[in-house]
């Protein structure tokens, strides 16, 4: 069975880290572009960051640069998204999918992503 599946979620105080995983199995990453998106109680599905097949095309949404950090390890088949400086408007649920192969990298984009994760909670609360 193809599937992500994402883990590291959390309760963190404002000013914390946590770093999520996203775990493929079915599937090599290898060769595929993985996002993370985030959904927040009553907004829309928005894109955080992506990382391209080689690990080195990263993108980042302007309201986490410099504070999140997106990596992958292929031969652990995981993709990483490292959170740093926590702030309460990053409260959501995280999800991470694969990009449907042969588009330019986007993060933006969900209708772009398949095989979506089941989420993983990430609460900033003091």
């Amino acid at each position: 069975q193809l599937q992500l599946v994402e883990s590291g979620g959390g309760l963190v105080q404002p000013g914390g880290s946590l770093r999520l995983s996203c775990a493929a199995s079915g599937f090599t990453l290898d060769y595929y572009t993985i996002g993370w998106f985030r959904q927040a109680p009553g907004k829309e599905r928005e894109g955080v960051s992506c990382i391209g097949y080689n690990g080195v095309d990263k993108n980042y949404a302007d309201s986490v640069k410099g504070r999140f950090t997106i990596s992958r390890d292929n031969p652990k088949n995981t993709v990483y998204l490292q959170m740093n400086s926590l702030k309460p408007e990053d409260t959501a649920v995280y999800y991470c999918a694969r990009q449907y192969i042969g588009l330019r990298l986007d993060c933006s984009t969900a209708g772009e992503y398949t095989y979506w994760g089941q989420g993983t909670q990430v609460t900033v609360s003091s």
